[in-house]
């Protein structure tokens, strides 16, 4: 196919201007739905209004540094259908992508459920702790002599995710790591605990259209009390020991 023959590009959809009271209503919304995800408001995440759009912004705050700002999706108000939304990620500098459209609390909403990555990845996690009895409730979890982790009251398996955060106490920014990861949809699995759970392995794999299997290896850890995520060399990252070792050597900088 030659440049000519391409197919035009289709416009981007124009922002449709609000009155005051309309994009207060929908900043309104939006907080709602944040304060209501347990991963949303535990990830920092903040609605803002900026040039007739929405942008939904996690916040990075380092110890004595200035916080950094990651935008994970922007909304904009479309002229039709009427009161309509559009939800966009960003793949690249400058460039979005739709993924959904729809209300503000449908937006929201799709943003806290997110599953695949686009946003967080911890859409089964969040739903997780909304069915608690309290916002960030854990659940029970058992682990069998499998060292398959399930729920004790009903018996379901528990994704890593769920794991880490019910069985393992882990703190959700923490699990969210690495976000890169998550983002470009690498199946999470534990491989190994050791004995006081103070340190699990997770391996991040994927297939390529090949066939092969690709992909790395996380240490979460809990250090000097502090539960973080590290990410290994890949000839570092057979068992908990060698990444261990590997880390103490570098003063615990992980790889990448």
């Amino acid at each position: 196919m030659s440049r000519r023959d391409w197919p035009e590009r289709q416009p981007r959809p124009k922002v449709h201007r609000l009155f005051p009271e309309r994009k207060e209503t929908i900043l309104a919304t939006l907080a709602e739905g944040i304060e209501a995800s347990p991963v949303l408001s535990a990830l920092g995440i903040r609605a803002r209004a900026l040039r007739g759009r929405f942008y939904l912004e996690r916040l990075w705050q380092e110890s004595g540094e200035d916080p950094e700002i990651e935008v994970i999706g922007r909304i904009t108000p479309l002229s039709k259908p009427t009161n309509a939304l559009l939800l966009e990620t960003e793949y690249q500098k400058g460039s979005w992508t739709e993924s959904a459209r729809g209300s503000a609390r449908e937006l929201i909403d799709r943003v806290a459920g997110d599953t695949e990555g686009a946003f967080h990845g911890l859409g089964v996690l969040d739903n997780s702790i909304r069915v608690s009895e309290g916002a960030t409730e854990r659940q029970a979890v058992e682990m069998q002599q499998d060292r398959q982790l399930v729920y004790t009251e009903t018996g379901r398996k528990c994704s890593v995710q769920e794991a880490l955060y019910h069985f393992f106490e882990l703190p959700i920014p923490v699990i969210a790591e690495p976000s890169q990861w998550i983002r470009y949809r690498r199946r999470p699995e534990i491989v190994e605990v050791n004995e006081d759970r103070s340190r699990i392995l997770v391996r991040f794999s994927a297939e390529s259209l090949s066939g092969d299997s690709f992909g790395g290896t996380c240490l979460y850890a809990r250090v000097l009390g502090d539960w973080n995520a590290y990410t290994i060399k890949p000839n570092q990252s057979r068992s908990i020991a060698s990444a261990e070792a590997w880390l103490e050597k570098r003063k615990w900088k992980d790889w990448g």
